[in-house]
């Protein structure tokens, strides 16, 4: 099946400057490299899946991800990455998912990171809800549905690679192997802080060095203690949860493995660039650490803990992905006094 009468070029395709940009910006040649292939790679998937009424998004970021329909009639989605570590974790975590949670992974490809994913429908997301009570209630029992011990993940990868042996759709030859290698770890996150370091000779940059310190001791006391990680969402926040017809369901996760506390992170500085502007920021700050305290368990000051570490940690991808820093510190600024 053929999209266009010709072989299409990245310029007739008009992706928005942003996205061009991110991939460039973040992958450098592999980026370059995936844009240049783009127009033939979806020509290919669309051939091999059946899709028709392929539209791209009008939100791309740092995937290609289109909206489709294929041969029975049923919408999907068609996401498209540049070869890297983030994209096959995002693929494992839902065929662990298989989605109790998430979105359903329908089918694959990971040898040229493509993903075949059910389109949620109505498929609002949940910063729309004008209540962020009712909005961080929601978000903390999808929390819950989704986190898997890493023992119980470990098995389950095995289960599902197991039932994978006459699948004959995928074309990779490493999805066979079941175990945990190609989930992030969340310490590797958090080793970025060391090139933080590296890159002001020991100083901490634009950064308050003193919340930056406290980072350092809080992560470390995070990780000794921790004796039951969890496989997470790694990027869980408003504009990943949608509804659907089968509820409220993750979309985009990072799969992460590490202390499940690290998740509240990203949901507490959401949604993104809106709440700092919000008048009353610490009251509804605090009423999302209470709500998420009753329905997870954790301790109210250790929320407050990793929203603080997530946001300096956010503040310094800011500063190596040169796409700014300032709100990830507003936000640890005010988590920092807020009691």
């Amino acid at each position: 099946m053929h999209l266009y009468l010709r072989r299409p070029t990245r310029k007739d395709m008009n992706l928005p400057s942003e996205f061009i940009s991110n991939i460039q910006n973040t992958f450098r040649e592999d980026g370059y490299a995936f844009l240049e292939a783009l127009p033939a790679s979806i020509e290919k998937a669309s051939a091999r899946w059946n899709l028709t009424d392929l539209q791209p998004s009008p939100t791309l970021s740092y995937n290609f991800v289109a909206f489709a329909r294929v041969s029975q009639g049923m919408d999907v989605v068609l996401k498209m990455g540049v070869p890297n570590r983030e994209f096959l974790s995002e693929m494992e975590a839902l065929r662990l998912f298989n989605g109790e949670g998430a979105c359903k992974l329908l089918d694959y490809d990971e040898e040229n990171y493509w993903m075949l994913l059910e389109r949620l429908n109505p498929g609002v997301m949940l910063a729309t809800l004008e209540n962020d009570e009712e909005a961080t209630h929601i978000a903390a029992e999808v929390m819950k549905r989704i986190w898997r011990p890493v023992d119980m993940a470990s098995a389950s990868l095995l289960a599902n690679s197991q039932k994978e042996t006459s699948h004959q759709q995928h074309t990779s030859t490493g999805t066979q192997a079941a175990g945990l290698q190609n989930f992030i770890q969340l310490t590797d996150w958090f080793d970025g802080l060391q090139r933080l370091r590296q890159q002001f000779s020991g100083g901490t940059g634009p950064l308050n060095e003193k919340l930056v310190q406290r980072v350092e001791r809080s992560v470390s006391g995070f990780f000794m203690e921790n004796q039951n990680p969890v496989l997470m969402h790694g990027d869980f926040h408003h504009y990943n949860i949608l509804s659907s017809e089968r509820g409220w369901l993750i979309i985009d996760p990072k799969g992460v493995i590490g202390p499940a506390g690290y998740e509240v992170g990203p949901f507490l500085m959401n949604p993104w660039g809106e709440l700092i502007n919000k008048t009353e920021i610490q009251q509804v700050t605090k009423r999302r650490i209470y709500i998420l305290h009753e329905h997870l368990g954790f301790e109210r000051e250790r929320i407050r803990e990793w929203g603080l570490v997530h946001a300096v940690l956010s503040a310094w991808w800011g500063i190596e992905e040169k796409t700014g820093w300032e709100y990830s510190m507003a936000v640890a600024e005010m988590l920092a006094n807020l009691y």
